[in-house]
Parts: C-alpha cells; structure tokens; sequence
C-alpha cells in the first residue's frame, strides 16, 4: 500500500490512537485543521485532542504523513469511515467565519486525492453531499463545523478536478471558444452579490442581488482562486456559483 511520494514529511512523535484497517481504502475524508498550523503543529494538536490523521497539508502546499495509510486514522469520529478513508487536515489561511484555504494548499489537495484514488483502485470520487458517497466530511458523523464553510463548498468542485484527472481529460478548468450556456437556481438563502467580474476582488454591483430560489442563466464561466463564477444573461455581472447556486 504504502504512502503518498507526495508527502515530503513525517511526524516522528508518538501516536496512541490508530488501528490496522479491517476495510480496503475506498474513501477520502477531507477536514480542516481550524488555523494556519504548521505540519508538527497540526500532529501534535490533533494527537493532543485524541486522534490522528493520515495526512496534513500546510498553506505552502506542503503534504505530510501523520499515520502510515495502512493503518485507520482516528479522525472523523466514526470508526466505520475512517476504517475505509484516508484522512487528510488541511491548514487555514484565514479564521472565522469561512475558514478559508490556500490556493496552494487546494492545488496540493487535490493532488494527494488523485495520487490516493490511483494507488487504492478507486476509480472515482463520488461527491453526493452525503454520506452515501466516497468523498466525505466530518460534519456528517459529528456535531461539528469541520471542514469549514470553504471547504464544504468546494467538495463537488475537488471531485470534478479528481475524476478528471483520473479519467485522462482535459482540465475541467479549460473552456472551448463557444460557450452553452445553461440555468442555475440561487441555493444560498441570504442571496448573491452581484460583482462587475469574476472573482472576490471584483467590485459589487451596488443594489443588485441574485435572490435566493430564482432561476438565472448563465452565458460565460471563469474559474478564479478555486471557485467558478458565472455571467449572468442580463448583463448585470458575475455571481459565485461554487457552493451557492446549482443547475436546473
């Protein structure tokens, strides 16, 4: 089985709380760490707390290995899913409220994740927001925020850049001359900003909302630090569709 060539570290400290595996690897849990810890520091925070974990990744993109994965990490607070996943925290490059993560930390992510699938046989990473699928989150065993508001709302964007790796095709991210342009329905209840362009550094669009359960066409895509946002067909600007809106 072995670990990920990825990893560039590991924890020499004691760890108490493991198992050897009574399932095959056929799961990935992603969590948060809930700070801009640094590898020994995440080991050692989570050790402290009881657990374990497979694998960490700081802000710089850096992946090291806290339990061989071999063995079942104590991470998720369920002992059939950790029996079946590979764990992975992941550093914070900001705090509350959305906990958000590096762009080097995401790009390192989902490396591990396709590197893990193709030495596990998994085919396929199944996000279906629930525990049904091969992809999961912590949140779903225990009353907990993790992975955090950023996190959460990328799960089907780290699937889709998953597969498409495993499958051979072209980024996901790349988009043809002619665009199809399609439907979303607004599934955040407090309602989208309207920005002038793609991505949060773009200015709003003053007194125009995407409201929640209304139904808007989008004519163009730009994937901008991990989130795809998309045009709207009226023209009044650019909304976040990752997390927030969901085709129809």
């Amino acid at each position: 089985m072995g670990n990920s060539k990825l990893a560039s570290w590991k924890w020499s400290g004691k760890t108490d709380h493991y198992n050897v595996r009574d399932h095959k690897i056929d799961k990935i849990t992603i969590h948060h760490m809930a700070g801009n810890a640094t590898l020994a520091n995440c080991c050692t925070s989570v050790q402290a707390r009881g657990g374990s974990c497979n694998y960490c990744i700081d802000s710089s993109g850096k992946v090291g290995v806290m339990v061989d994965e071999k063995y079942r990490s104590w991470c998720s607070s369920n002992r059939a899913n950790d029996m079946r996943s590979v764990t992975i925290e992941v550093a914070n490059d900001s705090g509350e409220p959305n906990w958000h993560v590096s762009k080097k930390a995401m790009t390192a992510l989902i490396k591990l994740c396709v590197d893990i699938c193709k030495r596990n046989g998994i085919k396929k990473l199944n996000y279906t927001g629930n525990t049904s699928g091969n992809l999961t989150m912590h949140k779903w065993f225990e009353a907990t925020g993790c992975p955090g508001p950023y996190l959460s709302g990328k799960f089907g964007y780290i699937a889709k850049q998953v597969n498409a790796k495993l499958s051979g095709t072209s980024s996901i991210n790349k988009h043809t001359a002619k665009f199809k342009s399609y439907k979303v329905k607004i599934t955040y209840k407090g309602g989208m900003n309207v920005r002038k362009g793609a991505g949060v550094s773009c200015a709003l669009v003053k007194g125009v909302m995407a409201k929640y359960g209304v139904i808007y066409t989008i004519v163009a895509e730009k994937v901008v630090d991990g989130q795809t946002w998309g045009k709207l067909k009226s023209g009044a600007g650019w909304i976040c569709l990752t997390g927030f809106a969901k085709k129809v």
